[in-house]
């Protein structure tokens, strides 16, 4: 009995070894499979991302046949002309060959998504940007602007990262696409700039902080710095569509109302309206803050003071009529295309939020000759003080807004009822041509 005991008492323990014996050797299998599955699916993707590197992108492929395309139609037209030049040259008619001019190149335009490009238009491109810098340094010779403007680091972008590339952000100048384009090589993923409700100034700021002025000027020799401009008058007019017409941004609708209570009449005893200042309001606000010395928001802000070109010496002159032409040409001599070019947009909705759209769609340069038609020839002339530097600058011609306003002033048309002008005074401060304030000039 003992020895069956002791017999069966052993063989539960042989049972009990071999049971773990085998549980270990299955765990050990198991690990061994999936460390082989892990290696092979490393293998798998190292192969894929060398295949992906050894053949081009769809996009590269599109561009190239886009521009074998473009070189077959050239070569065509081009032995087109030969053809008929030699034709008429065989038939003796110089008549007929002048009257047959050789047919016209392909235009070249990088308003197509995947940015055409050719070295035609970069040398062309090249030429009017040269002739931009040249033309205000000009400017800013004749009226010594550089003295009376020192440099102003408050709204520069800098990042030493992607070769010292240095931009000054003019707000209401096509800001908010560069705006989208330094918080991509902030790093931010393009999902997350298309869905988060987070300013994209405040993002950008986040991983560019303001320069300090020292390390700005030391900075800039070895940098490519740029800026876009835009009309002088168009800029305003767009701020002002965008912040205060209507009352319905709520950021500025404590300065909508401060306007209107200044230089809006009412009837006794009625409530204000609240529609928001009206342009000509507006434009009047902008002059007594002027006359008064009085910092000016930065979307109306003068790009002579807020960027201050004459004395920084931007590589670059941007300007939103060639905007996407000029961008590329910034991407690509700051060697980033393989970051910026051809990115996705981002939708409607988010484009009109970040870019501070009207909800309207319609660009404030198309509604420029309604809204300056409320103005008078003498409000036009004290506005044009304040602005006329940048459309010297940059080239812009003010005088088309002549032909906008309406000849009578203000001052006339009220005073046959005995009613002073509201907001005018016979003597206002006045800026002269190089910027700099003068008393005692009559309006």
């Amino acid at each position: 009995m003992l020895i069956r005991l002791r017999y069966g008492r052993r063989l539960q323990t042989y049972l009990k070894i071999g049971a773990c014996v085998l549980v270990g050797l299955c765990y050990f299998a198991f690990l061994f499979r999936e460390s082989l599955n892990a290696y092979e699916h490393r293998e798998r993707a190292t192969a894929a991302e060398l295949e992906a590197d050894s053949e081009p992108s769809k996009q590269q492929l599109k561009l190239k046949r886009q521009q074998l395309q473009r070189q077959r139609i050239l070569a065509k037209q081009l032995e087109q002309g030969k053809a008929i030049a030699g034709g008429n040259a065989s038939a003796g008619s110089s008549s007929a060959l002048a009257a047959a001019p050789p047919p016209p190149l392909p235009p070249a335009t990088t308003l197509n998504p995947v940015y055409e490009y050719s070295e035609e238009l970069h040398s062309r491109t090249e030429r009017e940007l040269q002739r931009r810098s040249e033309h205000l340094a000009a400017v800013c010779d004749r009226y010594k602007l550089q003295e009376k403007y020192p440099p102003n680091p408050w709204e520069f972008f800098v990042s030493p990262g992607h070769n010292n590339l240095v931009w000054c952000n003019v707000f209401k100048a096509a800001s908010s696409t560069w705006m989208y384009y330094f918080n991509i090589l902030a790093g931010y993923d393009v999902k997350y700039l298309q869905r988060t409700e987070t300013q994209p100034l405040e993002l950008a700021r986040k991983r560019f902080p303001r320069p300090e002025l020292g390390e700005l000027m030391e900075l800039l020799p070895s940098a490519l710095s740029f800026l876009f401009v835009r009309d002088p008058f168009e800029r305003i007019l767009s701020a002002y569509r965008n912040k205060l017409e209507g009352n319905k941004n709520t950021f500025y609708k404590a300065l909508g109302n401060k306007i209107v209570h200044r230089y809006r009449q009412r009837n006794l005893g009625g409530p204000w309206p609240r529609c928001g200042p009206t342009f000509e309001e507006f434009v009047r606000f902008l002059i007594a803050e002027h006359a008064a010395g009085k910092r000016f928001d930065e979307h109306w802000a003068p790009v002579y003071s807020f960027c201050t070109p004459c004395s920084v010496n931007f590589t670059i002159i941007g300007k939103t009529e060639t905007f996407q032409r000029d961008s590329e040409f910034i991407i690509r001599q700051a060697g980033l295309e393989s970051l910026l070019l051809g990115l996705g947009k981002l939708p409607q909705r988010k484009q009109r939020k970040i870019g501070n759209q009207a909800r309207s769609g319609i660009k404030s340069e198309a509604l420029v000759e309604r809204y300056f038609a409320d103005l008078d020839r003498s409000t036009l002339d004290q506005l044009l003080k304040i602005y006329r530097i940048d459309f010297e600058l940059f080239d812009y011609d003010y005088r088309r807004y002549y032909d906008m306003v309406h000849p009578w002033s203000l001052e006339q048309s009220t005073s046959a009822s005995g009613v002073p002008a509201v907001g005018t005074t016979s003597t206002t401060p006045a800026i002269s041509s190089a910027g700099h304030s003068t008393q005692g000039q009559t309006t």
